[in-house]
């Protein structure tokens, strides 16, 4: 299992057009085969910063991830929307090893 934690900064005048995109394309991720979680966190301190918590079984799950409509769509719609570029790091997951406790 493998997580990706991102990270993206919304211009201010975009965040709820991104609130809306980012929704809908969580809620098509999380009925997708080995994705475990698709949060969607939105920081207290800086509205315009976002953090995307992914857990997928596999590396082939990432990638079937992104193929997917949902996602093409996602990040067509939300590109222009980001003040820079977004930054992913992925995770190598140590805990819960039990795939049951996601």
């Amino acid at each position: 299992m493998l997580a990706y934690v991102v990270e993206v900064y919304v211009k201010e005048d975009c965040i709820e057009d991104f609130r809306a995109a980012t929704i809908e394309n969580h809620k098509n991720t999380v009925w997708e085969p080995g994705n475990y979680r698709f949060d969607v966190l939105q920081s207290n301190d800086d509205p315009c910063r976002w953090t995307l918590y992914e857990v997928y079984d596999s590396e082939d799950d990432v990638k079937a991830h992104k193929q997917a409509a949902h996602y093409l769509r996602w990040k067509e719609t939300v590109g222009k929307m980001m003040a820079r570029p977004r930054s992913g790091i992925k995770h190598e997951i140590i805990a819960p090893e039990d795939k049951n406790k996601w």
